[in-house]
């Protein structure tokens, strides 16, 4: 088939790349604008953008669809499907009418739970046994439209928001592949109306931690925001950043931090440390980063905790 692929940052690339190499005709890319990024402001391609040009692609990068000349350029391309993952940008129906077999998109949950923007960060935060990828053909909703196939996996104790978007987003791939290599054995259907769940946009200002709630809960809003925006807590006024972590049997003051390498007491049990950031540094296992910033075990006890109202 003659297929439009529509996708953003690293999630999406494994789907362009097993695109490419299948048996379908890929006619044209569409990405978000370059941004501006660093110091000088330089133009920053997407990691899809940078992919299809490698791969010898035509890109196209509007900043909507609400132009008559965008959709225009869209329609001419006359694509039998558009693949759609994480693209980032919302489509019009004009878009998501104008190839013959519609839009379909790669979506990291099972839906109806999850619908949105963060699926993958908030089935870790809410503590969920599985997820996975599914097809679904799109329509004008948020995530509403009938799915066509999808597949589970299961989330483990140590998958942080980076490990578990690498595992789906391979998952995907293949499953695009498989459904629209046989495209008309797939049947849609209608997504059930008990369960809905909204993953709504991660913002920056749920990564302070709050010491006062169990270590479970914290332990899994560590792994649900690693990398980013990453899980933060002050010690002696210097922001850290917690990526990776495990809940252990302890007890103590929450907040403070304990004589078991980089272990903190939480509201019920405690947290382990197993890689942390400081400011202007690379991520670091707890091993190395203990080497450059020394914690004096109980009597360190100042961690900043959130002023409570």
């Amino acid at each position: 088939m003659k297929l439009v692929f529509m996708g953003t940052p690293k999630f999406s690339v494994p789907t362009l790349k097993a695109l490419d190499e299948s048996k379908h005709q890929i006619c044209a890319v569409y990405s978000q604008p370059p941004k501006p990024a660093g110091r000088g402001k330089k133009l920053n391609l997407s990691d899809v953008h940078k992919e299809a040009l490698d791969l010898g692609l035509t890109v196209h990068t509007p900043g909507n669809f609400k132009s008559k000349k965008d959709q225009n350029i869209f329609r001419e391309l006359k694509a039998d499907i558009a693949v759609v993952v994480a693209y980032g940008l919302i489509l019009p129906s004009q878009i998501l009418l104008s190839p013959k077999h519609g839009c379909v998109n790669v979506h990291a949950s099972l839906l109806p739970r999850w619908r949105g923007a963060a699926p993958i960060q908030r089935a870790i935060m809410e503590g969920d046994d599985e997820t996975g990828i599914c097809i679904m053909k799109m329509d004008e909703g948020l995530d509403t439209g009938p799915v066509l196939s999808s597949r589970k996996i299961q989330i483990t104790e140590n998958d942080t928001a980076k490990i578990l978007s690498e595992r789906l987003s391979l998952l995907g791939s293949n499953l695009i592949v498989e459904v629209l290599d046989k495209l008309s054995d797939y049947k849609v259907q209608n997504q059930s109306t008990v369960g809905i769940t909204y993953a709504s946009k991660i913002h920056k200002s749920e990564a302070k931690i709050d010491w006062s709630l169990p270590a479970q809960t914290i332990d899994r809003k560590i792994r649900a925001l690693s990398p980013f925006p990453g899980a933060w807590t002050e010690i002696n006024g210097e922001r850290v950043k917690l990526l990776a972590s495990k809940v252990i049997d302890d007890e103590n003051k929450p907040g403070m931090v304990l004589d078991i390498g980089f272990s903190i007491a939480c509201g019920q049990k405690a947290v382990e440390i197993t890689e942390a950031q400081r400011p202007g540094k690379s991520a670091q296992k707890t091993d190395v980063f203990l080497r450059g910033f020394r914690l004096q075990p109980v009597s360190y006890t100042h961690l900043t905790l959130p002023t409570k109202a």
